[in-house]
């Protein structure tokens, strides 16, 4: 167990933000595995400001037991300030707020946010600085390692944003350069909460209990952030919580995976309506079918036919009768 400032995190493992996947829909579907808070997808300061409908709608969610976290990303101290006023002005069930000071998508980095923010360490702390300044809820950040392997400053980060008040860390032991390929650097990050004074928490390939219990042995990191390892595999947050406690590991069969891909596309259609819900969830349906038998054809079919619910079930009983014995 950790805190982030008086808010009590009971396990080791939490739902990182996924753009286009944590929608309100997949928090709730992933809330009953066990994680010890959950994030939105990350939110435009300047989306907010300017009232941007979509934008606004990330902010939709109800007061739960478990703690939702609000990632907001932007590249100023003024405009990352208003943008946690009116978050909390049309939302009072915010736990607390994120900065994203992680992203490498270019999209965001070009415009001075996300990964960008750590080219300079002492803006980092002023953003969380003026955030905190305009509410009493923790501000937490999300950073990588550096721009890249000759700019790896991740240290003058943490010191900035700690002096200036953020409640953790979670880092992501990549550089902005390496994206998401190859092998995180946990090397750099070894023993890294013994020099810290606030919690940390790692992601980066926990794909695995195994992967987590070793990100954090190596680090010393109060919990582990899943972030793709859990897309389709949900069984992994509770994994990672039962390694912990002691508990025996639990593998879902191959029809309790078909009914838990179900019930997250009826979540989607609960959220977005048939046809926008099912188009978002080709991304993610196929996932639930890793090391499943003679699957390629079913992840092809799932990835570009689904329009209805009715598609899903459809191409899953297809698959079924030829690949599984259900008797």
């Amino acid at each position: 167990m950790f805190k982030i400032g008086d808010i009590q995190i009971k396990n080791k493992v939490v739902l990182a933000p996924m753009a286009g996947i944590t929608s309100l829909g997949y928090r709730k579907f992933m809330s009953k595995f066990g994680p010890g808070y959950v994030v939105t997808e990350m939110i435009s300061d300047m989306g907010l400001i300017y009232g941007n409908k979509e934008t606004l709608s990330y902010l939709n969610f109800e007061k739960s037991e478990l703690p939702t976290c609000v990632q907001l990303f932007g590249s100023s101290p003024e405009t990352m300030a208003k943008a946690v006023k009116i978050a909390e002005s049309l939302n009072p069930n915010i736990a607390f707020f994120d900065i994203n000071m992680g992203c490498p998508v270019n999209k965001v980095f070009k415009t001075g946010a996300g990964s960008a923010l750590m080219k300079n360490p002492k803006l980092c702390g002023d953003i969380v600085r003026a955030m905190k300044e305009v509410t009493d809820k923790p501000v937490t950040v999300k950073i990588r390692l550096g721009i890249d392997s000759k700019h790896v400053n991740f240290l003058e980060v943490i010191d900035e944003v700690t002096k200036a008040g953020a409640a953790l860390v979670a880092i992501h032991p990549r550089t902005t350069k390496e994206m998401y390929g190859g092998l995180p650097h946990w090397e750099l990050v070894k023993d890294l909460r013994s020099k810290m004074s606030i919690p940390l928490i790692v992601s980066g390939n926990i794909n695995t209990y195994l992967d987590a219990a070793e990100a954090i042995k190596i680090t010393g990191a109060d919990a582990v952030m899943v972030a793709r390892g859990g897309v389709g595999n949900p069984y992994l947050i509770k994994n990672i919580n039962s390694y912990f406690e002691g508990k025996d590991i639990e593998v879902p069969t191959c029809l309790e995976q078909v009914e838990l891909c179900k019930e997250l596309a009826r979540e989607y259609v609960k959220e977005k309506g048939e046809l926008v819900g099912m188009r978002m969830y080709r991304g993610i349906a196929s996932k639930f079918f890793n090391g499943f038998p003679n699957s390629r054809y079913l992840k092809i079919r799932l990835s570009n036919e689904l329009n209805t619910y009715g598609d899903l079930e459809t191409i899953i009983n297809d698959y079924l009768k030829e690949n599984i014995d259900i008797n």
